[in-house]
């Protein structure tokens, strides 16, 4: 996928992970599901987002969740992730590294010549993210391969 800003620019790993990374940490803030925010955004959206992503990535994280919380009239919900059994788990993965986990599951599904939006769209959109969310399993530790057979199955 190219930038749409600037065609002859494509857009990066990095681009993607920023975006995945700001998709959590803003579903986290507001406490709904990260689909609500993918969804909320839409593919021209995140586009966007991918293409302005080596200029936002040098703000404050916070910063761009704000801007996209009004940008995209986002509101609270009462979905909180982070709200684990501790009797089966006494880590939580950080946004970043759910990030990360999301960036490299998009990349994994995305031809050379794929739109990343789109595939942001279908990765999010996956049964198995209830499962990859699901910090009391194990899903979101999977390797990136297993994710990625798991998104073609429709499950684990």
């Amino acid at each position: 996928m190219s930038n749409i800003y600037f065609p002859e620019e494509p857009i990066t790993f990095n681009d993607l992970f920023f975006v995945c990374y700001m998709i959590e940490m803003t579903a986290r803030q507001l406490k709904q599901p990260n689909i609500y925010v993918v969804q909320t955004m839409g593919k021209p959206a995140l586009e966007r987002q991918l293409s302005i992503a080596e200029t936002n990535h040098c703000l404050n994280p916070k910063q761009v969740s704000e801007e996209w919380i009004n940008e995209y009239h986002l509101t609270t919900g009462t979905c909180d992730v982070t709200d684990v059994n501790p009797n089966l788990t006494d880590k939580i993965p950080t946004a970043l590294q759910m990030g990360k986990v999301y960036a490299r599951l998009t990349a994994s599904i995305t031809t050379d010549d794929g739109n990343l939006a789109e595939s942001i769209l279908k990765v999010y959109a996956s049964p198995i993210c209830k499962y990859i969310d699901n910090y009391n399993t194990a899903a979101y530790y999977e390797p990136s391969y297993i994710q990625t057979r798991a998104f073609y199955n429709g499950s684990f």
